[in-house]
């Protein structure tokens, strides 16, 4: 496995964890105030949203992250193989 492999499973596993505590922060004050009940269609649909704005973000910003020179340099990654 290459670094640049390492550093994409990395990389998604980080946004993995942003999107579920985003979501679990969102979800939190719709379960509280009763808007809707665990594992109803308002919670699937909240979570699915935030994964989709999480992997449209997570997407973007892959190209910008590995063009930090410094990022590229300390982690040893070659961004031309």
């Amino acid at each position: 496995m290459t670094k640049k492999q390492l550093f994409g499973i990395c990389y998604v596993s980080v946004w993995v964890v942003l999107w579920g505590s985003i979501g679990s922060l969102i979800d939190l004050p719709f379960l509280n105030s009763g808007i809707y009940q665990p594992a109803s269609i308002g919670q699937a649909t909240t979570f699915t949203v935030t994964a989709i704005i999480s992997i449209l973000l997570a997407v973007w910003l892959y190209p910008k992250v590995l063009s930090f020179p410094f990022l590229v340099a300390a982690l040893g990654l070659d961004t031309e193989s």
